[in-house]
């Protein structure tokens, strides 16, 4: 198998987070890249994949190119005072390890929390930007959906994705969940912190985000709460106002890191309610107080119930893992088999072609001597002959694929057929 399909790879487990979110590639930087990829380096096939953990560009290609690729997201980042950023890039030049980090990358084993349910659709992100940039040949456009396909596989067959396996993801769950059981709910997030801020994350990028009527954002500083409700669509309004915010949600998550509660009981008292309240505490300490559970139609979930919910989920997952695994590599041998076969095909093209162009300029010999019907009885059977003859070549091609000696056959057939010459013959027209 021919080494062409390279990585090189940033993420969380080989760098900081100040150096991951200078060199993190929104949409149009993307596009910019793929685009130089193409004009500046002729690179024909390639899949740049950034998310808030990891900076990966995917390419096809002979030649190592990864200081070209690595200049250039310098250079589209604008990041000259990185002159180290090298460093920080791991390169899987062999073709087959490429692959199997793929694999792990779509499938969530390779995500900061286990089984990330967003990196499925981030890789599909990736992909559509390369098929949109004419950047994903015959090669990754196979390669991208037997990855998904795959996916299905594990969520089908293994609990790998089963339950959310983190404090924040648990917690957006349960918004949905709880959103189920209200008409037009309104969310109240109060807190973007590091829990709080991917709380709104999850919500905002989950696939049921139509469910929801409402979502508003509360931050002390509230620069930092437009800016989230700008990213996702969502409303905000000054701390100041956080207690009416809280009165007029139907589900509030707590985020807030406050030496006292910021919910207590005395707000609710004197209040009518004619529905539930839903109110979930991820802070630590506790920023709604306890005596919140007393008040009639609130119901509250804290951070244990949210912790022991989420490591259930990892657990299961980890579990998994070595299944997921056992999949991946199954795949993987598919993959080399096709791979394999992508090889001849070349070849095997070329030589349908030589046996047509022979068959076209014998029949043209005859055809002025021939009424219609004739010619259309000589066109079916030639072209019948023609199919059984090169049956049997194409045959031997993939079983010598899968013996690893296609190399061989190829020559010999070019030699029998003088295919290499037609094929010169052919561009040169």
């Amino acid at each position: 198998m021919q080494n062409n399909f390279k990585l090189i790879s940033l993420t969380y487990k080989n760098s900081p987070i100040e150096i991951r979110e200078r060199v993190a590639l929104n949409d149009q930087e993307i596009t910019s890249l793929l685009r130089k990829f193409k004009e500046v380096i002729s690179i024909t096939e390639a899949l740049v994949l950034s998310t808030c953990n990891r900076t990966e560009v995917y390419y096809t290609a002979e030649e190592d190119f990864s200081d070209e690729i690595i200049k250039l997201i310098i250079i589209e980042k604008g990041l000259i005072d990185l002159a180290n950023l090298s460093d920080y890039f791991v390169r899987y030049n062999d073709e087959k390890e490429a692959m199997r980090h793929l694999f792990h990358v779509a499938t969530g084993l390779e995500s900061q929390v286990v089984g990330d349910m967003q990196i499925s659709n981030q890789v599909k992100r990736a992909y559509q930007a390369s098929a949109d940039m004419e950047m994903a040949g015959p090669f990754l456009h196979r390669l991208l959906h037997t990855i998904f396909f795959t996916n299905k596989r594990v969520v089908q067959e293994t609990p790998f994705r089963d339950g959310a396996a983190s404090v924040s993801y648990a917690a957006s769950e349960l918004v949905f969940d709880l959103a189920n059981e209200i008409i037009n709910p309104r969310v109240l997030v109060i807190g973007l912190g590091e829990i709080g801020a991917d709380v709104c994350k999850n919500i905002g990028d989950s696939d049921n985000i139509d469910k929801l009527f409402k979502v508003t954002v509360i931050n002390r500083t509230h620069e930092k709460a437009v800016n989230m409700a700008t990213q996702y669509g969502f409303a905000t309004c000054l701390y100041e106002e956080v207690h009416d915010a809280i009165l007029e949600a139907d589900i509030v998550v707590s985020a807030v890191s406050l030496q006292s509660p910021l919910i207590t009981k005395t707000l609710f008292d004197n209040r009518e309610h004619l529905s539930y309240k839903y109110l979930i505490d991820l802070s630590v300490p506790r920023s709604i107080e306890a005596e919140v559970e007393n008040v009639p139609g609130a119901l509250v979930y804290n951070i244990d119930d949210i912790q022991n919910k989420a490591d259930e989920a990892l657990r299961k997952r980890i579990n998994a893992i070595p299944h997921v695994k056992a999949i991946i590599e199954e795949t993987l041998v598919d993959v080399e088999g096709w791979m394999q076969e992508m090889e001849v095909s070349p070849t095997i093209n070329r030589l349908k072609n030589a046996l047509e162009q022979i068959r076209q300029e014998e029949i043209s010999r005859y055809l002025k001597n021939m009424d219609s019907k004739e010619a259309d009885y000589i066109e079916k059977i030639t072209k019948g002959m023609m199919q059984k003859i090169i049956k049997l070549p194409v045959l031997q091609l993939k079983a010598a694929c899968k013996r690893g000696e296609a190399e061989t056959l190829i020559d010999v057939l070019n030699d029998l057929f003088d295919l290499e010459k037609q094929n010169t013959t052919k561009a040169g027209k």
